[in-house]
């Protein structure tokens, strides 16, 4: 390592957080010479970096344990790469082993013995799943009275007991809080082939997206209703617009769920089918979802209607507030 890097690398030391414009004032270097310095040392792991351009500060990397230093046979680091993702509480994003001894370290947790834990956790929640699919049909039926959902499906638990939320979960939170078209589209591509799996297992020929209820200016649904591409007929389902918009996340009774859901989602389609699917992002309760089946239904505009959640709770009637 050359001269140069040394005296940044002990800078960075000195200040804590500094920005490129900072070291090429202090070293009298120009910005492309001092970026070629920051590179070669993010490649080396010995700094990172926050922020997105203009704004972007550079730091020493913090040490942390090595990934082949831990004692974890091929299939469970397999298992933890394909499902373990963290979006941490500054906005970095670390993924499978990376990020599972990440958490284990901020949670001062041993990491051979907890990544045991986390796939006897895993295979618990996977009984439910049957070809990529978590069937709530039991529960939503447990849950209401009448029931017009013929089935209903959740690609994922949001969150499981203990290791919090899943890969899907953080991926739907983290794509809607920050409404970051690039998270959103990486999502639907995730989800895609199962609807498409839904699609053509039964017959399905319309299809609903269930509309937000908080505004805002990049909404998800509509970037997944684009981004899906399905060649199958859109229903058209909106949200009437109330003096005081109450989302159905706040509402923590099961009854007050029903009636605002009643009251305020409108399918706006006369035309026929036969089996509709409708989507939404998070079910809770499903209140949202039956409703507007029961509106289908009522109006005779489709024969079946299949519900397709892309996360759902483990348990009965539940409140999933953060989305």
């Amino acid at each position: 390592m050359n001269n140069v890097k040394i005296k940044i690398i002990e800078y960075i030391k000195k200040h804590g957080r500094v920005s490129a414009n900072q070291l090429s004032n202090n070293f009298d270097l120009s910005r492309q010479m001092i970026h070629r310095h920051l590179i070669d040392l993010i490649h080396k792991g010995v700094i990172d970096k926050i922020g997105t351009p203009p704004k972007v500060f550079y730091f020493i990397k913090k040490e942390k344990v090595a990934e082949n230093e831990i004692d974890i046979d091929k299939k469970t680091k397999k298992t933890i790469e394909k499902n373990y993702l963290i979006i941490t509480s500054s906005g970095e994003r670390k993924s499978g082993v990376e990020g599972f001894i990440y958490w284990c370290d901020k949670n001062k947790l041993p990491i051979e013995k907890t990544t045991q834990e986390y796939v006897e956790t895993l295979k618990k929640y996977e009984k439910f799943k049957k070809n990529e699919l978590i069937n709530g049909t039991v529960k939503i039926k447990s849950t209401f009275k009448e029931v017009a959902l013929k089935h209903l499906f959740y690609l994922d638990f949001y969150s499981i007991e203990r290791f919090g939320k899943t890969k899907l979960g953080q991926l739907l939170l983290y794509a809607k809080q920050s409404q970051n078209k690039k998270l959103m589209k990486e999502l639907i591509d995730v989800i895609r082939p199962r609807v498409v799996q839904i699609i053509i297992k039964y017959k399905i020929d319309g299809i609903g997206f269930i509309p937000p209820t908080v505004k805002r200016e990049t909404q998800f649904m509509k970037i997944l209703e684009n981004y899906l591409k399905l060649q199958v007929k859109t229903l058209k389902i909106s949200k009437i617009k109330t003096d005081i918009v109450v989302p159905q996340k706040t509402l923590n009774k099961l009854d007050d769920r029903i009636d605002n859901a009643k009251k305020t989602i409108v399918v706006e389609d006369y035309s026929q089918y036969n089996n509709v699917l409708l989507i939404d992002d998070a079910v809770g309760s499903g209140a949202t979802l039956n409703e507007t089946a029961a509106q289908i239904k009522q109006n005779k505009i489709a024969k079946n209607v299949i519900g397709l959640a892309i996360t759902g709770s483990f348990k009965g009637f539940d409140v999933i507030s953060e989305v």
